[in-house]
């Protein structure tokens, strides 16, 4: 239990910032811990654009090397550090406003070309950090800013499914979409992100991991109720699950 409950080392003794029940501060702490487990030779570098992920590295609470970015340009910030710096292990931490809208076709791109990183991509429905606008992962009646009568079909089309459409593409070798729902599934996120880097670790290739993460401000529910939304709700529409594994 020890090993579950442990703080990373690479998390300094910072108090976080984010609204109660965020999924981001789990995540931090699972990837802390796989960044620890599978090092490369060179630095390990951070690469946040704009976002509630960006708190990363404005605040240091990764004692790593970081690199704030334009909103939606990581993965091409990341090809460029990769390609300086191959030794490195370089991940893209990302948002769904910034991923799926803002910086899809660097996404997209990067990810075509293959190049040698980890994509962390943090779904919670809505842009979290600039008050709630409609996403393009914005479930089908969800309300937002900027649909106050929830997201319907004809407007504004369907939701996106970045694991299904990155998987779709010849060169990623690693695809996954996990949850954060309990703590079953936060163990699978650990996992995952864990095979994840192990993919750069090994120069296998491009990898990518979703993770359905809460939003209780913007859902305007407790975090309780948030992560049973994901459990009844969002995984309806985005399933969880390995998409695409050529390294096993």
């Amino acid at each position: 239990m020890e090993k579950v409950y442990s703080k990373p080392s690479m998390l300094p003794d910072f108090s976080n910032g984010w609204c109660p029940g965020c999924g981001h501060s789990i995540t931090h702490k699972l990837l802390a811990q796989g960044m620890e487990k599978y090092k490369m030779s060179g630095e390990s570098i951070l690469v946040v654009p704009v976002g509630c992920g960006t708190l990363s590295t404005c605040t240091g609470w990764f004692d790593c090397n970081s690199v704030a970015t334009a909103h939606g340009r990581a993965a091409a910030t990341a090809t460029a550090i990769k390609r300086c710096c191959p030794d490195s292990l370089v991940v893209a931490y990302q948002g769904d406003g910034d991923l799926a809208s803002i910086g899809m076709a660097e996404t997209i791109h990067a990810a075509n070309r293959g190049t040698p990183i980890t994509v962390i991509f943090v779904n919670n429905n809505i842009y979290g950090m600039t008050g709630g606008q409609m996403a393009p992962t914005t479930l089908i009646g969800q309300k937002a800013t900027t649909a106050v009568y929830g997201r319907n079909l004809q407007e504004h089309g369907a939701p996106i499914r970045m694991a299904e459409l990155i998987a779709g593409l010849d060169a990623p070798v690693y695809v996954a979409r996990v949850s954060l729902h309990d703590a079953k599934h936060v163990m699978q996120a650990g996992k995952a992100i864990e095979k994840a880097l192990d993919c750069q670790v090994k120069g296998l290739g491009y990898s990518f991991i979703e993770i359905l993460s809460p939003c209780p401000t913007n859902a305007k529910l407790a975090p309780v109720d948030a992560m049973k939304h994901i459990a009844d709700e969002v995984v309806k529409v985005y399933p969880l699950g390995v998409m695409k594994n050529l390294v096993d």
